[in-house]
This record gives C-alpha cells, sequence and structure tokens, in this order.
C-alpha cells in the first residue's frame, strides 16, 4: 500500500511539473495523468447517485461556479491529503459556499455506495472552519462507465491496481454551463489561486465590479498552474488614471481662474 501511495503521488507530481517545465505529459501507456481540455463541457446529461440514495443528473446540479473533485472513497493514498486541502482552502477562502461556488465530489470506484458517501461527507463537512450549507458539498456515486465518462471528460486517466487506484491529485473548476475553467494540481491549494479560478469560472454570468477589476490585474500562468500580478496592465491603468486625474485638474482650474477685465 505504501509503495502504491508513493507510485501515486511521484505520477501526480511528475504530471505537474511536466506540464510546469513544458515538457511532455506522463506518458499514455502509463495510463495515469491530466490531459488538460479547457473550454470543453462535462456530459450533464451523467446520471449519480447522491449521499442520500437519490438519482441526479449532473446538469440539475451544476448551476453555479463548481469545484469538481475525482478520488475513490476507500482511498488510503492520494484522496484523503487532496479532500483534507480542499477543506483547508475552503476554510480560507472569503466567498460564500452555496452562493458563489459549490463542491461536487465524486468517487469513480463502483463499489462505493451512498452509505459510505454520506459517511465521507459528513466527516468533511465537520472539518470545514466555515459555515457551509449540506447542500454546497455532494458526494456522489455511480456505476463505472458513468464515472469513467466523467473522468475523461476533464481528462482525469487513472488505473486499477489490484483492490486500489493509481491515480493523478487534480482538482476542477467548472462554470454555471458545466465548461472546464481551470485545474489545480497538488493537494494543497492557494485561496488566491482558487477565488480566481471560480471568479474566471463565473464569467458566464454578470459579476461585481471588484471581480472583474481582479481578473484584468491578474493573470493564468498555464505553465506554473498559478495566477500572477500582471505587472504591464497595472501600470497601463496607473498611468491612464493619472493622466485623467491631470486633464480633470487642468479643466478644474480653468473653471476657476476669474475672468480679466480690459481697461475703460
Amino acid at each position: 500500500m505504501t509503495k502504491r501511495f508513493f507510485l501515486a503521488a511521484w505520477l501526480a507530481l511528475g504530471a505537474g511539473g511536466a506540464l510546469a517545465a513544458g515538457e511532455p505529459k506522463v506518458a499514455p501507456a502509463s495510463e495515469v495523468g491530466i490531459d488538460e481540455k479547457l473550454g470543453e463541457t462535462v456530459p450533464l446529461d451523467l446520471v449519480l447517485t447522491d449521499e442520500k440514495g437519490r438519482r441526479v443528473a449532473l446538469g440539475d446540479l451544476i448551476d453555479k461556479p463548481t469545484i469538481l473533485t475525482l478520488v475513490y472513497f476507500r482511498c488510503s493514498g492520494l484522496c484523503s491529503p487532496l479532500l483534507n486541502g480542499v477543506v483547508d482552502v475552503l476554510s480560507r477562502s472569503d466567498l460564500e459556499p452555496g452562493k458563489a461556488y459549490q463542491v461536487i465530489t465524486v468517487s469513480f470506484d463502483d463499489r462505493d455506495g451512498p452509505e459510505l458517501a454520506a459517511a465521507k461527507k459528513a466527516n468533511y463537512l465537520k472539518q470545514l472552519k466555515v459555515t457551509f450549507p449540506e447542500g454546497a458539498w455532494r458526494f456522489l456515486t455511480g456505476d463505472a462507465a458513468t464515472t469513467r465518462k466523467l473522468a475523461d471528460s476533464v481528462g482525469f486517466r487513472y488505473r486499477k491496481e489490484g483492490e486500489d487506484f493509481l491515480h493523478p491529485a487534480s482538482i476542477f473548476v467548472l462554470s454555471p454551463h458545466g465548461k472546464i475553467a481551470r485545474y489545480l494540481y497538488g493537494i494543497t491549494y492557494l485561496p488566491f489561486d482558487l477565488k480566481m479560478a471560480l471568479l474566471e469560472a463565473s464569467e458566464e454570468r454578470t459579476g461585481p465590479t471588484i471581480s472583474k477589476l481582479l481578473r484584468f490585474c491578474y493573470s493564468y500562468d498555464p505553465r506554473g498552474h498559478r495566477y500572477f500580478l500582471n505587472i504591464t496592465r497595472v501600470a497601463g491603468l496607473f498611468t491612464l488614471l493619472l493622466i485623467a486625474g491631470f486633464a480633470i485638474s487642468l479643466r478644474v482650474r480653468g473653471r476657476a481662474k476669474p475672468a480679466t477685465r480690459e481697461p475703460a
């Protein structure tokens, strides 16, 4: 088990490192890794089972920016650290769960059922350090063909090995219409990166002015999978503001200057 954990971790880190360095992704022969499909839409007609045993269509659940995690509930390797990382970043986020975003966790192991999903949900909701509506984090299960189709739609490649699975570590941010907006790799996530990813995903809907300003000032680095302050944009905005301020100042001074009288 320990050997499989380190192998899975190596594969996950290797995939992220290869992307950052601009090198090829994990060899297809390994059947484990991430093939990014930014801009594509997950199959919203997929029907899964929620933690209460109800059959639900994915499209009926995704109506706001959504954090999608693919795990299996019996996992003793990467899955628990990944979900713990999600709990940590959500606990530090200033976005309102259930309104600004939601989380959907899907098990790709068809042996997992509603009872185990409900137990996992209760465990992770209990760990959150913020008020989190129960409906804002759904735990879903399904048959192997359905969950494989969902995994394939986001480029998540995994392989069964004995009673366990080898798989990469990543979470996916979807738009309100199920479009893949961002991939966040690893098992720890920065609150700012997640916030920016969710704000970008929300572009299908009108967002507040501050959100538009953040998206203007920060850009996404597809190699490093991080957001960075775009100095060129900020400097240009600052220059425009200075010019506008100077022009307004000259206009105000011109109006305030008293008119001169000609001698009689």
